[in-house]
């Protein structure tokens, strides 16, 4: 399998992921024009696209979702509770290109399994496997709990959302209190603190590549997230780049993986 993330942050999320002939995106939220650009950056032809999967109905993540869909007659999978909030955003997605997406569900030659998240809306994180290689992205999520954590195991590779830095969030001018409170809350988002969780948990599991991931723009650095989650892992006794690799994905293409 490959996979690469073509966009991730504030602007936008979209990851590409690929094995033999199957080619998936996981969201889409940027524009069809920017989407495709960026496919055609790592030599993917827009046509090629066997389906759309979407994690939940927020603009940063759905975007360019409708006219990518109609102009390239790409079907659209999401759950069926995710839908009942993109029927009314998603115009142009032909009937015959809104599918429902069960928590297990073969495309072709991959598995991909989906684990809902605690977010202010509908919203699931998936792992792809494949010739028992498997990879996860969770994104999106308020806090972690048992079950997530066990549906993401085993995975060697592993998106894996740090949003925010809390005093960063909290001095924040931008953003009323309201805000500030739902980020922070069970149903907003994963600071680079609580994100350290998932992280331990993942390293002593097998997996051995981390990209940290949906970084704020205004909350936020690559270089404070990581380390921020280095510091408090090594405490732990887990040392990045001899116990897992961690990288941080953010608005622009970033490295492909492969796992083979």
């Amino acid at each position: 399998m490959r996979i690469i993330n073509l966009a991730s942050g504030s602007d936008g999320n979209i990851t590409y992921i690929e094995n033999g002939d199957t080619k998936l995106l996981l969201d889409d939220g940027l524009s069809c024009s920017e989407t495709v650009k960026r496919l055609e950056k790592i030599s993917i032809s827009p046509n090629e696209i066997d389906a759309i999967i979407i994690s939940h109905e927020h603009s940063d993540h759905i975007k360019g979702v409708d006219v990518f869909s109609s102009k390239f007659n790409t079907p659209v999978y999401a759950p069926e509770s995710v839908w009942l909030g993109l029927d009314q955003k998603f115009k142009k997605v032909s009937n015959n290109n809104r599918r429902t997406f069960s928590k297990n569900h073969s495309f072709k030659d991959i598995e991909i399994t989906s684990v809902e998240v605690p977010h202010d809306v509908k919203c699931f994180g998936y792992s792809f496997e494949s010739d028992n290689k498997k990879i996860s992205v969770l994104t999106d999520l308020g806090h972690l709990n048992d079950e997530i954590l066990y549906a993401i195991k085993g995975s060697g590779l592993v998106y894996l959302e740090a949003n925010y830095d809390k005093q960063l969030l909290m001095k924040s001018v931008k953003y009323p209190l309201s805000l500030k409170l739902r980020i922070d809350g069970p149903r907003g988002h994963l600071s680079n603190n609580a994100s350290c969780q998932a992280v331990e948990y993942l390293a002593k599991n097998g997996t051995r590549q981390i990209v940290l991931s949906h970084l704020s723009r205004e909350n936020n650095t690559p270089n404070l997230a990581y380390t921020t989650i280095c510091s408090n892992i090594k405490k732990n006794g887990i040392i990045e780049g001899e116990d897992i690799m961690i990288d941080v994905a953010g608005p622009s293409i970033s490295t492909m993986f492969k796992l083979k």
